[in-house]
């Protein structure tokens, strides 16, 4: 855990995989054919006290969706990448785009199509359901399930990390 708190620390950049960790991978697909998925509104508060603790955020899916478009609006999360098959092509993108290093990036993803990115950031994470090779391969792994907390957990341990966790809740102390 000491060394997941002192990689966490570092992030300046957050990622997001999108099935099994900001949903929790299952797909409903409504009699028009029209993908449904469900989020957890935990998860989005924690990535919104995220970003107003200065760290930037984004989104690297392999499946294409108006609904994560929407989600990720809704969320102001500046860097969305989707129906990318090559993610760590999307992450290279994204490290231009940005100006941000690899090792001050954060990623959280439950299939082996994320290990290119997971093996690269400075923090990997990972969902308890997640593949087994992948959650071999990360420092952290979530006690929440994807879609159930996952994110919040892990933009919890993220803002504590970083010392930023008290001045995130005093808001909402008052």
């Amino acid at each position: 855990m000491q060394e997941a708190m002192a990689r966490a620390a570092r992030i300046r950049l957050m990622i997001f995989d999108v099935d099994g960790i900001l949903t929790d991978g299952s797909l409903h697909y409504a009699p028009d054919g029209e993908m449904i998925k469900t989020f957890n509104v935990l998860d989005g508060h924690g990535i919104k006290l995220l970003q107003q603790s200065g760290v930037a955020t984004a989104i690297i899916s392999a499946r294409k969706s108006a609904i994560v478009a929407k989600r990720a609006a809704d969320l102001g999360i500046p860097y969305l990448f989707q129906g990318v098959h090559d993610k760590l092509e999307a992450f290279e993108d994204l490290l231009a785009k940005t100006g941000i290093g690899k090792e001050e990036c954060g990623f959280v993803g439950d299939d082996v199509i994320d290990l290119p990115i997971l093996m690269r950031v400075g923090f990997a994470a990972s969902v308890p359901n997640g593949h087994g090779e992948v959650k071999s391969r990360v420092h952290y792994v979530t006690k929440a399930g994807g879609g159930q907390g996952a994110a919040r957990e892990l933009c919890d341990l993220i803002l504590r990390a970083q010392g930023n966790y008290e001045a995130a809740l005093a808001p909402y102390l008052k």
